[in-house]
């Protein structure tokens, strides 16, 4: 099965490059992107041999956040380390170079196609003493190539949903000689370990989910005008919801004056239409683009960024957070609360949550997220919310959560610096 698969790649990388090309049109790559994924001789080797290399690689900007914590506590706690960080799109590119632009030990890079040739290039001039992918990053031809190699190789706060675990399934011997490569696979759920099982992987550890362990900034404002303004958000909403976060808005502007209801899509590709929403309901809105200043004299403010949500979660304590209310999801819904969660807010949500159920019963217990399932619902207890702000506070659970998430941090680490050879 491996060969027909490297067969198979090495047979589509004509089309591959077609596809990143046509991508870098749209401007979903830059040459940058283009030439790492693609081309050997853009791969930029800047390897201390002196030092030992740790590469970890997360797709995109929710994995590569995740694991941030990690790698500085790392860089704090170990000697003579350098870390590669390979992902996947631009916007994790950007919050790894912010996040360690002081840090010379600390090299970002895009990951190449999982095509042998051009691992074979990457891995030989790279030499990591310490691989490990985050969450469901599974790329047969790396991951062979690595354990060939005899490189330690760690599936980090690793991830399997029903969906996935069931296509792998279908080609069972391939799946457990793949998921087997691993010398340790740190899972973030029950669910995972239970599928890993199913493939015979023997060294699995659940220590918890590692998004725990990510800090996040909380910010303040003092001006007056924000001050005077009653403010909700709908972050993480996707096509279908957002006729139900402006109905909620309108319901709550009946006994609320001066109420701003900010939303954050999941893809910014719908903006257009959320401004047509409000344009139909004859709703005053701005749509915020990274370097606009708010205008809390609209209704509706729509986020037309990447990367800010801390901010915007900072100025509320109630929040919706989507991709929970739409029945055709119901097997990969849901979206990570533990953002919101950490900054203070309240929470709402819908009853399709899959891929973050255990994450949202832990939150349930502590009575910090709770489920909706109708416009009135969510109105009345957002409602309540803007007109009682200290019943919001539960600052016991967010020291909880807290520490929970340095206890994940503390015994990962433990985990890792182990099979750093």
């Amino acid at each position: 099965m491996l060969g027909i698969y490297r067969s198979l790649t090495l047979f589509f990388y004509p089309l591959f490059v077609l596809i990143i090309l046509i991508r870098k049109i749209f401007k979903k790559e830059n040459s940058e992107s283009l030439k790492g994924k693609l081309f050997p001789s853009k791969f930029l080797v800047d390897r201390n041999q002196s030092k030992k290399l740790i590469w970890f690689h997360a797709a995109s900007i929710g994995e590569a956040q995740s694991i941030i914590p990690l790698i500085k506590k790392i860089l704090n706690s170990t000697e003579n380390t350098e870390i590669l960080m390979t992902t996947i799109t631009q916007s994790s590119a950007s919050l790894m170079r912010e996040n360690f632009k002081n840090h010379e030990n600390v090299k970002h890079r895009f990951l190449p196609l999982d095509i042998k040739f051009l691992i074979d290039k990457f891995l030989d001039s790279w030499k990591p003493n310490l691989a490990l992918f985050v969450d469901s990053e599974i790329w047969p031809n790396f991951l062979t190539e690595i354990k060939e190699r005899n490189i330690p190789l760690i599936l980090l706060n690793g991830r399997i949903t029903k969906r996935s675990f069931l296509r792998w399934s279908k080609i069972l011997k391939f799946a457990e000689n793949i998921f087997n490569k691993f010398d340790l696979c740190l899972v973030s759920n029950f669910e995972t370990k239970k599928y890993l099982e199913t493939f015979k992987v023997k060294n699995i550890k659940f220590l918890g989910n590692l998004k725990f362990s990510t800090t996040y900034k909380s910010y303040k404002r003092q001006d007056n005008l924000y001050q005077k303004r009653k403010i909700w958000c709908a972050m993480s909403t996707h096509g279908g919801e957002d006729i139900f976060i402006i109905d909620t808005h309108l319901n709550l502007k009946r006994n609320n004056k001066n109420l701003t209801s900010l939303i954050i899509p999941r893809h910014l590709n719908r903006v257009k239409e959320i401004e047509s929403l409000c344009k139909t309901k004859n709703l005053s809105f701005q749509t915020l683009s990274s370097k606009d200043k708010l205008n809390f004299e609209n209704e509706i403010i729509i986020i037309n960024s990447y990367g800010k949500a801390s901010e915007y979660l900072s100025l509320c304590k109630s929040v919706f957070i989507g991709k929970s209310l739409l029945k055709k999801l119901q097997h990969v819904g849901g979206q990570n609360p533990i953002e919101a969660a950490k900054l203070g807010c309240k929470i709402y949500h819908g009853p399709f949550v899959y891929n973050f159920q255990e994450i949202y019963n832990l939150l349930n217990g502590y009575k910090i997220s709770e489920q909706i399932s109708s416009i009135d619902e969510l109105s009345k207890k957002i409602n309540f919310d803007l007109n009682n702000q200290d019943f919001l506070k539960n600052e016991n659970a967010l020291k909880d959560i807290n520490e929970l998430g340095d206890k994940i941090l503390t015994t990962t680490f433990n985990e890792v610096v182990k099979l750093r050879s």
